[in-house]
């Protein structure tokens, strides 16, 4: 046998923090292979991929702009994946959040109050958290499997979002493209730097970050929300109620990814189109993991997916390769994660060479 699994004692904290650094580094090295198979430079790809896009003031700011609905989809997915409910459907709670942040803008376009952004954004979180408490209610009152719930409310989400554009929320000057109208200037997120995208979405997104932080750290409810993730039967024998914390958790999940989709519609698209994300939901549940679950991993994490977002376009534009490009190196990151994650429990060894474990010596230096 050429190696061989041997298990730990206990889990390697430090291996824990290092497996989604060695994820990026095997995820580089295979991206480069890949281009070198099909005729590029590897290093020159890989710079137009991971280092154009932000190579001036305008890509830093769309790196913002991109950055936004993948933070707030994540930080609310790290209190659901805390409490070990697995809910995939963020995609799902962000259109619904876009939708209703949408249904609304699109009624008061005349009004110049200073209440119709409040409003348009609150909508988009009751959209999106009322859509999360419905996986939440199947599965603390008939025990449905959660994943398997928000995965199909994600499709009927996208259904109702395209039903929408074509039908009630269509614009009737919109030369029939489906698409709602533009909102009134009222509704729209303020920009923050001057000619370029970035929006008051990503103040959101930071805001978000903190008070995750806040509540999984410093707060009665992160605390019990930590204790059903890693023993239910300990939780309900402390008193916890454990349906009342899924309904918690999935509210607060779903209310983050519906702002999300509000900030979409509300900012960089300023309308509601059936393309108002490209999976950043999906990408989120990705990110998630790869911060370790924690707010400020979580923050670096969405910065590298959004940089492969901007990449992928790149890679299309400068390589002439397919926009599939991007899912792609999101796949190849969490293949490697879920593979390097196998090292916190168990080492590698080489039985042929007498070598004593690799990660033992990854974890020395």
């Amino acid at each position: 046998m050429f190696l061989k699994l041997e298990p730990r004692a206990e889990h390697s904290r430090k291996m824990a923090y290092l497996s989604p650094l060695l994820a990026g580094v095997l995820t580089l090295m295979t991206g480069g292979i890949f281009f070198y198979l099909q005729g590029h430079d590897p290093l020159f790809a890989l710079q137009t991929m991971l280092y154009t896009p932000i190579s001036d003031t305008y890509g830093l700011a769309e790196l913002c702009v991109k950055t936004a609905p993948i933070l707030l989809c994540a930080i609310g997915l790290a209190i659901v994946f805390k409490a070990q409910v697995w809910n995939i459907g963020a995609e799902g709670q962000l259109l619904i959040g876009g939708l209703a942040a949408s249904a609304l803008a699109v009624n008061i376009i005349e009004v110049e109050a200073a209440w119709a952004l409040p409003a348009v954004m609150l909508a988009g979180i009751v959209g999106g958290a009322l859509w999360a408490l419905l996986a939440a209610w199947l599965k603390t009152h008939f025990n449905a499997n959660e994943i398997l719930t928000t995965i199909m409310f994600n499709y009927i989400a996208l259904n109702l979002l395209i039903f929408s554009v074509h039908g009630p929320l269509k614009d009737p000057d919109g030369f029939n493209f489906p698409e709602s109208a533009m909102f009134g200037d009222a509704s729209l997120l303020p920009v923050l730097v001057e000619d370029t995208r970035v929006h008051a979405g990503i103040l959101f997104a930071l805001l978000a970050v903190v008070v995750i932080w806040v509540l999984l750290a410093r707060s009665f409810i992160g605390f019990q929300i930590k204790v059903l993730g890693l023993d239910a039967s300990a939780a309900r024998l402390a008193g916890f109620k454990d349906k009342k914390l899924v309904w918690i958790a999935m509210l607060v999940s779903g209310g983050l990814a519906g702002l999300a989709g509000a900030g979409e519609v509300a900012g960089p698209l300023g309308q509601l189109v059936p393309q108002i994300s490209p999976g950043y939901g999906y990408a989120a549940i990705i990110v998630a993991f790869l911060g370790r679950l924690h707010p400020i991993g979580i923050l670096f994490a969405s910065l590298l997916m959004a940089l492969i977002y901007m990449g992928g376009e790149m890679a299309q534009i400068e390589l002439n390769m397919p926009l599939a490009i991007t899912g792609l190196f999101q796949g190849m990151l969490l293949f490697y994660l879920l593979a390097c994650d196998v090292l916190i429990g168990y080492k590698i060894k080489f039985p042929w060479s007498g070598m004593d474990t690799v990660t033992s010596r990854v974890e020395q230096q």
